[in-house]
């Protein structure tokens, strides 16, 4: 029998129960295949992040992605000024990242790790974003992602997500994860969920579906967008 003596034991039994977790092969595996169909292989940024960063509502700082596959959201970011930490589970990806960072002529950070094995600088970050990243998270391991973007985010940054909607997810609930033992392909957050899940240390700023329409521009109808600010306590 496996001895629980720590937290950190506990949320390493927690991971063991699922079949998909980890998935670096997975993951490798997608990127590997450049040529395959996927929603998010393409070129453009996400709409909302260059939209933000088009219309100056973020300004050039020091960004860190969470889950950053294959560079196409730092890559934009780079380019219009900003100091970019990208962090990945996949080799893969972050090697199609750096190509895509090389070939644009900017300079992106990579990191080759889990997020939950990333050390940050305390408030390091004027913006943390994550597109796609949270809903392969499993629920037992939200708090320490939360933590995450909390801590490296200053006071007065922003976090900025893309993740599915209620309808573009497995369907799951939590319990239903581990009861089945997987988490479907992604979790689906309703626009509730997400405000509770911000309700400490963030204030809600946009909250909103994806809009597929915005030309030269990464959309899905199913996904949800969300931008938050840092706020401190009192």
């Amino acid at each position: 029998m496996t001895r629980v003596r720590t937290p950190d034991d506990l949320l390493d039994l927690l991971d063991a129960l699922l079949i998909d977790r980890g998935g670096v092969e997975r993951w490798d595996a997608l990127f590997a295949d450049r040529p395959r169909a996927c929603p998010f292989l393409v070129d453009d940024p996400d709409e909302n992040l260059a939209g933000w960063v088009e219309q100056g509502l973020l300004q050039p700082g020091r960004a860190l992605e969470l889950g950053c596959g294959h560079g196409r959201n730092a890559v934009f970011l780079a380019a219009h000024g900003w100091d970019v930490d990208a962090v990945d589970l996949s080799a893969q990806a972050l090697g199609w990242a750096r190509e895509r960072a090389a070939a644009a002529g900017v300079v992106v950070t990579s990191h080759h790790r889990s997020l939950f094995d990333l050390v940050v600088e305390p408030g390091a970050y004027d913006l943390v974003y994550d597109s796609g990243c949270l809903h392969h998270v499993a629920p037992h391991r939200r708090p320490q992602y939360l933590d995450l973007v909390r801590r490296a985010l200053a006071p007065g940054g922003r976090f900025g997500l893309v993740c599915f909607g209620p309808d573009g997810g497995s369907g799951l609930t939590d319990a239903e994860v581990y009861q089945r033992r997987t988490l479907g392909g992604g979790l689906g957050f309703s626009d509730g969920q997400l405000r509770a899940l911000c309700s400490d240390g963030f204030c809600v700023e946009e909250l909103r579906p994806m809009d597929p329409s915005v030309p030269g521009r990464f959309g899905e109808g199913y996904l949800t967008v969300l931008l938050a600010t840092r706020v401190t306590s009192g």
